[in-house]
């Protein structure tokens, strides 16, 4: 999907919302686990209650790689369920060199036709090279995430008197573009997201932390929204788990209208 079909779709919708697919099975109804397949069922249902609403999907790949081949068949199934026009971002922040970052890119993007990967930049450029190469796929950087102990590296100030976070902004425009790179940028800084789009003003921000981790929407919003929203906030505990029973995709549903709602107030207002 390319950046005019992504923003097309947040248009037809008046919602930039991911939902975040981190399915547990813990957590998820009793009721669910005696079928074949809990995990594809639960998500299935999710999908059905909230595509009306979300622009994206993202599962987290760990969710489901600790399940082993089974957590693998769901996930599949899982995104060969979720509709063609609604963007895809495989959360497995992959970060190496050489042939395995290609192997890597080639698992996400032509095996499963993930739409998107995240990837950590640590590495360098040729950690993150292999998965620009594909057309019409994205790599989502991390950058200045909501993390506990992102302060420990983000926040530290280089030779140039910079926080590390700007550097990484700055030196991974060389690698990508606008067009194919993205970045994390934590809901719950919000004091620093309008930093991060002074850096990159034309780029769309994955953006966690909202609803259970605290993060303000509004904020968001405010400071992060660009002339073609440039925003992918991401719910994930607060819609899939927002009914505990049976009626979950009712609840999930509620939940994803609710912020879609409050969305389409902040396009019309930010974003023109």
């Amino acid at each position: 999907m390319n950046k005019a079909e992504l923003f097309q779709q947040i248009k037809r919708k008046s919602s930039f919302l991911c939902v975040g697919l981190d399915t547990d099975p813990s957590k998820i109804p009793s009721s669910l686990l005696k079928l074949q397949d809990p995990i594809f069922e639960f998500n299935k249902q999710i999908i059905d209650a909230t595509a009306d609403f979300a622009v994206a999907y993202k599962p987290n790949i760990a969710f489901y790689e600790a399940l082993g081949p089974k957590g693998w068949e769901s996930l599949q199934r899982t995104l060969d369920y979720i509709p063609n026009d609604i963007f895809t971002i495989a959360d497995a922040k992959r970060g190496d060199i050489g042939n395995t970052s290609g192997l890597y890119a080639k698992a996400f993007f032509e095996t499963m036709n993930f739409d998107s990967i995240t990837v950590a930049p640590y590495m360098g450029v040729d950690s993150v090279q292999p998965f620009l190469e594909f057309k019409d796929k994205w790599v989502i950087l991390l950058a200045l995430t909501s993390n506990g102990g992102s302060s420990d590296f983000q926040l530290i100030e280089s030779k140039s008197g910079k926080p590390l976070f700007h550097e990484v902004l700055e030196k991974s425009q060389v690698w990508g573009n606008a067009d194919n790179m993205m970045y994390v940028v934590g809901a719950t800084r919000g004091e620093l997201i309008a930093e991060v789009r002074k850096i990159v003003p034309d780029h769309f921000f994955l953006v966690p932390g909202v609803g259970a981790q605290g993060g303000s929407l509004n904020e968001v919003a405010k400071y992060g929204m660009n002339a073609s929203c440039g925003l992918l906030v991401n719910s994930s505990r607060g819609i899939i788990y927002a009914g505990k029973g049976d009626d979950f995709a009712e609840k999930a549903r509620q939940e994803a209208e609710k912020l879609q709602k409050e969305m389409a107030v902040l396009l019309e207002e930010y974003c023109k």
